[in-house]
């Protein structure tokens, strides 16, 4: 049997991980999918079905997928269960992968699956809910449609998920306790310290700088005007190819070298 990866014992593996961690996983799903449809319906309320998909999609997927990923490598909060996942008859490779199967596959499909229905379902209550006698029925109905998985708003989601649990996991094999709220400061401190970065190098370069995102845009007052100075259309596709790929391949490489050296 190979002893970099076997398909018969990484299937044993996953039985194994599955079985044990049950409870854990699908109940980490379970909150996930559950905060979801909470938000979606809250901001149903407050607004329209466009604002309602958009922003329970993306804190729904990016949350529990992050959430996930803080607990498929949460064995060493304790040293038993630490050592007992590291003996386990596998391969580093096969561990790792592991967790790269539950965070990027089980749960990605669960989500998208249970949001479709969720989603489905408060646009049928829309759509049944307008009056085909008004004059913009036509316009109204058209106006809400399914939530597409393959637009702008689901893509960048994809491109937020496969960071954040990159560095959510990597978190888990360096700390061992409170893991997952340790590495969530350090990302936010991360991001508002570029953000602030940033702005202060903009500012002084460009003195009537108001907004300035990294690797995006920047917004500057001439006059009494606003004026937005953006990436050209190939830089832009270049910085969207390195978070998309580059990054998360550079965090999840980093915790399986982490995970090595834990074996160790």
């Amino acid at each position: 049997m190979n002893d970099i990866f076997s398909l018969q014992r990484f299937g044993w593996l996953m039985r194994k991980i599955l079985t044990e961690r049950t409870t854990q996983i699908l109940g980490t799903i379970g909150l996930s999918i559950s905060i979801t449809f909470i938000l979606y319906t809250l901001a149903r309320l407050m607004q329209d079905v466009s604002v309602a998909q958009n922003a329970s999609f993306v804190l729904g997927l990016t949350l529990g997928g992050s959430l996930v990923a803080s607990i498929v490598f949460g064995y060493f909060g304790n040293n038993a269960t630490g050592a007992s996942f590291l003996t386990l008859p596998a391969s580093i490779l096969e561990k790792w992968l592991s967790g790269i199967l539950i965070v990027g596959g089980i749960y990605f499909f669960i989500f998208l699956l249970c949001f479709r229905l969720i989603d489905l379902a408060f646009v049928l209550q829309y759509h049944n809910s307008l009056n085909p006698s008004l004059a913009f029925y036509k316009e109204q109905y058209d106006a809400v449609h399914i939530f597409s998985f393959t637009g702008f708003v689901a893509s960048t989601t994809y491109l937020l998920l496969f960071n954040f649990s990159g560095l959510i996991m990597l978190g888990a094999l360096f700390f061992n306790k409170a893991a997952f709220v340790k590495t969530a400061f350090i990302i936010c401190g991360i991001m508002v310290g570029a953000f602030l970065f940033n702005f202060l190098v903009v500012k002084l370069l460009i003195k009537n700088t108001q907004i300035a995102i990294p690797f995006n845009i920047v917004w500057i007052q001439v006059g009494d005007e606003r004026t937005a100075l953006a990436l050209s259309p190939q830089n832009a596709e270049k910085i969207i190819f390195i978070f998309r790929f580059v990054l998360p391949a550079i965090f999840w490489s980093l915790s399986l070298l982490r995970l090595k050296e834990k074996e160790f």
